[in-house]
């Protein structure tokens, strides 16, 4: 089943990856699986090109959480909201995806998924004037309330949802009238301006889609990105 990735970013572009990254940690994801994932997401956010996107930004910084996911209750932060600003920083959150255990289990409740990573992305020390959604699996919604009302509801609230659907032999699904997975999340998962889904079509893919697709999300349709921290106050609102 999806190994759930959830990236949140929290920034003109917020990133809780989701501004938050939803990576699929279920059942069907298998040790080799979670790691290529975790890898794909440590590689792409050390790239060169993805700090040079970060840096053509107004605030030069993007805030980034790592969530895996499983079954309905099964939803967890593995790399807590992070200000990445330079090499240093990003290279430390690199690290700390990659070291850190497994902890996801059961099957695929992507709109618990959506619903967890919006609490990471209202309830953490920054704020953006973008929040968006990253969801990468290899298998369809399963358990948890319909994951439609969980699109909708974190798009009201200013969310965009994007997915990455990792298209592998023997995986995927197949819905009503044979849809591939591809089409079930841009029906039923993805939300909120300019949202779109990536497919990874092999494993040897997964790094470059994954870096493809955070350019585009980072530099977005204006190119920058912004993001504020809380003051010890509170949290500063933009």
């Amino acid at each position: 089943m999806i190994l759930g990735i959830l990236i949140a970013i929290v920034t003109t572009f917020g990133i809780v990856v989701p501004p938050a990254v939803a990576a699929d940690g279920s059942g069907s994801i298998d040790d080799d699986e979670l790691r290529l994932q975790r890898q794909g997401y440590a590689q792409a956010i050390t790239h060169p090109r993805i700090l040079a996107a970060i840096l053509s930004g107004y605030r030069q910084a993007i805030v980034v959480a790592y969530i895996e996911w499983g079954g309905p209750t099964s939803q967890h932060t593995i790399v807590p909201s992070t200000l990445i600003r330079d090499e240093a920083t990003a290279r430390a959150f690199a690290e700390r995806l990659v070291a850190e255990p497994r902890r996801a289990q059961g099957y695929n409740s992507i709109s618990c998924a959506i619903d967890y990573a919006m609490g990471v992305i209202r309830y953490n020390a920054f704020d953006g004037q973008r929040k968006v959604i990253d969801v990468s699996g290899d298998g369809p919604h399963i358990g948890g309330r319909p994951v439609l009302l969980a699109r909708n509801d974190a798009v009201a609230a200013g969310a965009t949802i994007n997915g990455l659907v990792i298209d592998t032999r023997g995986g995927g699904f197949r819905g009503f009238a044979g849809q591939p997975l591809s089409v079930h999340y841009e029906l039923e998962v993805i939300g909120g301006p300019g949202a779109f889904v990536e497919v990874a079509r092999d494993r040897s893919d997964f790094p470059d889609v994954v870096l493809r697709k955070m350019i585009r999300e980072i530099a977005g349709d204006t190119g920058t990105v912004a993001a504020t921290e809380a003051t010890p106050e509170g949290v500063e609102r933009r």
